[in-house]
């Protein structure tokens, strides 16, 4: 004999529950963007190897492409609350095998960019602490440490973890708004000109690989809509935060940025990016703050990756958990955390993968930055733009055989156009993939494969899944 379920068992299987706001939610998404490792990390790279002073002007393009796509994406998320975000709209616009197709891809740019930035936090926070004195102990160690802090945070209500971002985030936008004062107070290195915003500026070099790294720091908008389930009135806050969190995004980025090419001078700044890409950043902040805070910036710089991990984190879990609902997967991961309301299942999941990625480039004996840092986040990027452009053409073809919503610009004109703009940002990161991933050609070849191989595999689990469906049904019919 089975005893019947208590409540709270039978409370485990169902959405998932929370109170946060528009604000928090876009602490969330702007974690996850990074904005210190995006301005310390990634715009060095866009200056030395891209468009020079004009690398400003490529988080603004990114942002207005982005700011676009958002119009149609905010549109439909007022019609349906799903914490599956891209998998949910392209489940809806163009079906279920397109559908699982994308939450492949999904899984694989989270569980990649995560990977990644483990990688990068670990080598930082090694190299801070032996700088300081301290033990020199294996990348791989601090990763673990790193994974266990986020595992617990995860693990609880996203209340709690978008209060902890919310204070680390300030803190990290604070610091940068703070250099972009400093720069802009006392005229920069040559005074303060706009060069970095012309049009000749901006396509001088290799505008593709600015725009490439650009497109990169934006990764993780989707979580507006991952947390549907778990916001206040959602129909409301969704749209709200997915705006703000683009323009806030791509202000921050562009005027600390613009801040950066000022501090050396806009004819001087691609020589000094190229002689020193690391410091680039934190030499500014000496030179216009003073030692002090250029050491406060290097560790808030690992404190704004942690924040970025936890984010991620949060992400892949709700992915699973909206995966396993729909019955992909174990149903054990659909459920929900009697106390914490959060996806606990789905994040013990998520802990488990990234100590198996990370773990198996800690065997192999692979540098965390050059390898796992480079290689995960260029495969993250190509993945997100194939995503975005899916999740693009399902917003268009659910209005188009819908009557929910008759406005052209957000169900027909914006979404196309949004498209449009990442598909040729989508064919400059693959004219570029190459050097993203460190410049080898074999390599670039196999992870644009990879790619492509996670989405049939999506696509044919669907079918596989759906054909079991149909024979467990007709068995159940001949049996009646």
């Amino acid at each position: 004999m089975t005893s019947e379920p208590t409540h709270a068992e039978a409370s485990q299987t169902g959405t998932l529950r929370g109170s946060i706001g528009v604000a928090g939610i876009v602490f969330l998404v702007i974690a996850a963007a990074a904005p210190l490792t995006a301005i310390g990390g990634a715009l060095p790279v866009m200056i030395a190897t891209g468009n020079g002073a004009g690398a400003p002007m490529a988080y603004i393009v990114a942002g207005v492409v982005l700011l676009v796509f958002s119009v149609g994406y905010a549109a439909m998320s007022r019609h349906m609350v799903d914490t599956g975000a891209f998998y949910s709209y392209v489940h809806k616009g163009l079906g279920r095998s397109m559908g699982l197709g994308a939450a492949a891809l999904a899984l694989l740019t989270y569980t990649a960019i995560q990977a990644a930035v483990y990688g990068l936090a670990a080598s930082t926070l090694r190299d801070l602490v032996v700088e300081y004195g301290g033990p020199d102990i294996d990348w791989w160690a601090w990763a673990l440490g790193l994974i266990a802090i986020v595992a617990v945070l995860g693990y609880r209500s996203i209340d709690l973890g978008a209060k902890v971002l919310a204070v680390l985030l300030v803190l990290e936008v604070g610091i940068i708004l703070a250099l972009s004062v400093a720069v802009f107070a006392r005229g920069g290195a040559a005074g303060i000109d706009v060069v970095s915003f012309t049009p000749a500026s901006f396509f001088s070099g290799s505008p593709g690989i600015a725009l490439m790294f650009a497109i990169a720091s934006f990764i993780g908008f989707e979580a507006t809509a991952i947390y549907g389930e778990e916001a206040r009135n959602p129909k409301r806050t969704v749209p709200i935060a997915t705006y703000v969190a683009v323009i806030v995004i791509g202000v921050v980025y562009a005027v600390s940025s613009w801040a950066v090419v000022l501090a050396y001078g806009s004819a001087d700044v691609a020589a000094a990016a190229t002689a020193d890409t690391a410091g680039l950043t934190f030499g500014a902040a000496a030179l216009f703050m003073g030692d002090t805070a250029s050491d406060i910036m290097l560790i808030m710089l690992v404190t704004s990756l942690f924040a970025s991990l936890l984010a991620f984190h949060n992400a892949i879990s709700r992915y699973v958990f909206a995966l396993a609902r729909q019955g992909v997967g174990p149903r054990s991961l659909a459920r929900t955390h009697t106390r914490h309301g959060s996806p606990h299942r789905g994040s013990l999941f998520q802990t488990l993968s990234a100590v198996i990625v990370v773990g198996a480039f800690a065997i192999a004996g692979s540098d965390p930055v050059l390898e796992l840092f480079t290689w995960m986040s260029g495969l993250a990027t190509v993945s997100i733009l194939v995503l975005m452009i899916l999740t693009g053409v399902a917003i268009v073809a659910f209005f188009a055989r819908s009557d929910v919503d008759k406005r052209w610009w957000h169900t027909r004109i914006a979404p196309v156009l949004g498209c449009i703009g990442l598909i040729v940002i989508t064919g400059l990161v693959v004219d570029n993939f190459a050097l993203l991933v460190g410049g080898s050609s074999v390599l670039a070849t196999l992870l644009l494969v990879l790619v492509v191989l996670v989405f049939i595999a999506g696509v044919l689990i669907s079918k596989l899944s759906a054909g079991k469906e149909v024979d467990r049904s007709e068995h159940e019919e001949s049996r009646t």
